[in-house]
């Protein structure tokens, strides 16, 4: 018995040396040189010119067809999504954020039209990236489709017989023994099916396959791929994100008109909402008191009471940072958080006209938040004039000054809250049926108000103290109750269930194809002119590998305990000549001794 050749580095041309014994390791489609001229000379006449021109279409189509199904097409197409996806992420989009969007092209007057005439702004809704990503699907379909029924045919067939000359495969071993080969064969075949290779009699040989875990990886990934670039472009389709500020005690139904901004898919309709609703009792949040992360915050979580459908049952529920309410099909994740001061304001007769929670928006780490505070029904001046107010807001929960100062905060809780205000009343311009941000105030048909020395009327409150309008225009107060309110983004993203699965499995297909060698073994028995079996084995993979020599060593070993070695003939054996072993060969049993 000899052990395994691996003197040769270089892989044999498995369609022509060895036949059909090398072909259809793989299942990549063969590509064959095409002739300049697809249809040949054309034939005089509009039949000929006819026939000539169909036949060239065919040929460039089909050419079309087999560069865009090729394995090197599809990694450029798969490298120019990716490269694609760059500005998507680098430069504000319209679909995340239009006003971002709005103000870089402001601030970029020559890159901004260049921009959006190349769909920068909307990269993965954009005629190129949507040409690339159906290109890349189409290119995968066609390479799977083929692949998977010529695989399923080797599946289904028997592992090709030996070439005529086994010692010219890249793994051989060989030795001679007294057992009868009928025999060597069996015991080949039953050691071949224990080490699970597929294994059958041709001959005087066995054939055996193993490794089809390596092809069906490589499918497993091309199909992945295709399951991902599905799931993405259905979840694009029919996805709605949404967002909505609530303050506790408020609640929010899944309709349209109740979220502050909606955006979705081209293919998603109102019917798609998911009927669900819930209201915000409480919001918590707690923060590092010392300590270099002073004030970083420590919890984030609000506690919802929510319900399915209209008449479902009310459960409760504590949404927190990465730990969103499941409904259906949507999710509710906590995104934000800030603070809404109650404050009442009153007219000069004293009635109340406006008494409510109003958000305000942090600008900072520490919660300095600024806002609008807008009376716009119910309020009478001095003179009983309908006139509406305004009033410019910052909020600060702990405030820097004693009383004096900036207004800024110096930690995010309620340490020491503080309301600074500015007094305007006239016309807010509501009514002019044009959207209006309803943190801001729109002064230019208003009047500041001004206290008793000309100047401008401010005031910065405590809880519980109360801001005076002068001639008796009324008053505001800042009430002790100050509530919290809480910015919840409700998202239906279908599809990423199938995208996260698809991405797993392309994961261990990919391993797969890359760990796993396919390889053939064949185990010839035949008897010598002596009399005297001669038992020869060899290997061959689809690529080099230093296990095959050494799979193909193991093997031998087991068939070699079953058939051993036969004495070395004397030079006056008969036939000794013919027998004499490889010079580059070692029997079976020496290599054991040596082991």
């Amino acid at each position: 018995m000899s052990t395994t050749d691996t003197g040769k580095t270089t892989e044999p041309d498995a369609a022509g040396e060895f036949g059909a014994a090398g072909s259809q390791l793989s299942t990549a489609p063969v590509e064959t040189a095409m002739p300049g001229s697809f249809g040949g000379s054309r034939a005089p006449g509009a039949i000929g010119w006819i026939t000539w021109t169909g036949r060239e279409a065919v040929g460039w189509a089909r050419w079309f067809w087999r560069q865009l199904t090729s394995m090197r097409v599809a990694l450029i197409l798969l490298f120019l999504l990716s490269l694609g996806a760059i500005p998507g992420s680098l430069i504000p989009q319209s679909g995340t954020d239009a006003q971002k969007v709005a103000d870089f092209k402001d601030r970029h007057s020559l890159l901004g039209p260049v921009y959006d005439k190349l769909g920068l702004f909307h990269v993965y809704s954009s005629v190129w990236f949507s040409a690339i990503y159906i290109l890349l699907f189409v290119s995968l379909v066609g390479c799977i489709v083929p692949r998977t029924w010529q695989f399923v045919g080797q599946l289904r067939g028997r592992p090709p017989g030996a070439p005529k000359r086994l010692t010219r495969l890249p793994a051989y071993a060989t030795w001679r023994t007294e057992a009868a080969p009928e025999k060597v064969r069996e015991a080949a075949l039953k050691v071949l099916k224990q080490r699970r290779f597929r294994a059958h009699l041709d001959g005087d040989a066995v054939a055996a396959e193993k490794g089809y875990l390596r092809e069906t990886g490589n499918l497993l990934f091309h199909v992945a791929l295709v399951v991902m670039l599905v799931a993405f472009a259905w979840g694009q389709l029919f996805k709605s994100e949404g967002n909505k500020l609530i303050v506790e005690g408020d609640g929010f139904s899944n309709t349209l008109l109740q979220y502050d901004d909606f955006k979705s898919g081209n293919l998603f309709s109102n019917d798609d909402l998911t009927p669900f609703s819930f209201d915000l009792k409480n919001f918590t949040g707690t923060y590092e008191r010392t300590g270099p992360n002073k004030g970083t915050p420590r919890t984030f979580q609000a506690e919802v009471t929510y319900s399915e459908g209209a008449y479902g049952k009310p459960r409760k529920k504590t949404i927190k940072v990465n730990e969103p309410l499941e409904v259906g099909d949507s999710k509710v994740y906590l995104v934000s958080h800030g603070y809404a001061p109650v404050v009442t304001v009153r007219d000069g007769k004293g009635e109340v006209v406006f008494h409510q929670p109003v958000p305000l928006l942090p600008q900072d780490g520490n919660v300095t938040s600024v806002g609008a505070i807008k009376v716009m029904d119910g309020y009478r001046n001095a003179q009983g004039r309908s006139e509406q107010l305004g009033f410019s807001a910052v909020f600060v929960p702990t405030f820097a000054g004693a009383g004096k100062g900036t207004m800024f905060s110096q930690f995010p809780a309620l340490d020491f809250p503080v309301l600074a205000l500015n007094a305007y009343h006239g016309s807010l311009g509501v009514d002019s049926g044009l959207p209006q941000n309803v943190y801001q105030l729109e002064t230019s048909k208003m009047t500041q108000f001004k206290d008793a020395k000309g100047g401008i009327l401010k005031a910065r409150l405590l809880p519980g103290e109360t801001m005076k309008l002068p001639d008796g225009a009324g008053s505001i107060t800042f009430d002790k109750g100050i509530k919290e309110w809480a910015g919840f983004q409700v998202t239906q993203q279908p599809g990423s269930d199938w995208a996260l699965v698809g991405a797993f499995v392309a994961i261990f297909g990919l391993a797969g194809s890359l760990f796993i060698q396919r390889r053939r073994v064949w185990v010839r028995a035949t008897t010598g002119t002596d009399g005297v079996t001669v038992v020869e084995m060899a290997g061959l993979g689809r690529s080099e590998s230093a296990k095959l020599p050494e799979e193909l060593g193991d093997l031998a070993a087991l068939v070699h305990e079953q058939a051993p070695s036969a004495p070395e003939p004397g030079p006056d054996t008969p036939g000794s000549d013919q027998d004499t072993p490889d010079p580059h060969a070692v029997s079976a049993a020496e290599g054991a001794e040596k082991q």
